[in-house]
């Protein structure tokens, strides 16, 4: 007989995440629910578990920024990450809620200046750039054709800076690891402060570095939903055979 697992199952949906977890006890494992990358956390720091399931989508810390600080934690975690969306379709996503267009890098600045002058702003400019020479670089480019700006370098400061007011567009990188640009345009959409927004992204063979990086030998790999339940109990079976 298959031996018991300490299971952790991280998801913001409550249902799915009590879902998930009381399919995974009828198994006979031991099950853990929680429903935030912080109490994620919480908990490896607390105990040890055999395997997570973590979903990458939730507010506060996502499922990746999770996972890379549980990892310095215990560096044998194993996790399997769940996502609903590929990238693509999060970018198609935000297209169709009203974002002014995607600009692959490398970024041609005449089309970035040329998205200004489409949105006219009076206000501030917004960049979000973590990259330490572009971001720096696009601000200089913006100031010198006449708009005010403002740089920040990560998404939880792009939301607090549109939160304070008086920002009118904002040009938003996705070269966080994984999808945090995405999760900065849906929470402002959410909270009703969406404002014009250029996204900058890398080519898909970026974000497939960027997956890559984060599955080795501790990420056990990727689900994406809606996923076959017996699937994931047959990789169970394996692990705890």
């Amino acid at each position: 007989m298959a031996r018991c697992l300490r299971i952790l199952v991280v998801d913001d949906d409550v249902d799915n995440g009590e879902s998930l977890g009381e399919l995974l006890e009828l198994e006979g494992h031991n099950v853990m629910v929680v429903h935030s990358g912080e109490a994620a956390i919480e908990a490896f720091a607390n105990g040890d578990f055999d395997i997570a399931f973590m979903d990458v989508m939730m507010p506060g810390k996502n499922g990746v920024e999770s996972f890379l600080e549980i990892k310095k934690l215990k560096p044998s975690a194993r996790v399997y990450m769940m996502t609903g969306y590929s990238v693509e379709q999060l970018l198609q996503q935000a297209i169709e809620n009203g974002a002014m267009g995607v600009l692959s890098k490398p970024v041609d600045s005449r089309k970035v200046l040329a998205a200004l002058k489409d949105a006219r702003p009076s206000g501030i400019v917004l960049i979000a750039e973590d990259d330490p020479d572009f971001g720096p670089q696009l601000k200089e480019i913006v100031v010198d054709s006449g708009y005010r700006a403002e740089l920040v370098q990560n998404g939880r400061d792009a939301i607090d800076a549109v939160r304070r007011g008086g920002i009118e567009v904002l040009i938003l990188d996705l070269k966080m690891p994984l999808i945090d640009g995405i999760e900065v345009y849906t929470t402002l959409k959410r909270e009703g402060r969406a404002i014009p927004t250029v996204i900058i992204t890398g080519s898909a063979h970026e974000y497939h570095d960027t997956l890559e990086a984060i599955r080795d030998v501790t990420l056990t790999g990727i689900l994406n939903k809606p996923f076959d339940p017996m699937t994931l109990l047959q990789k169970l079976d394996s692990l705890a055979a």
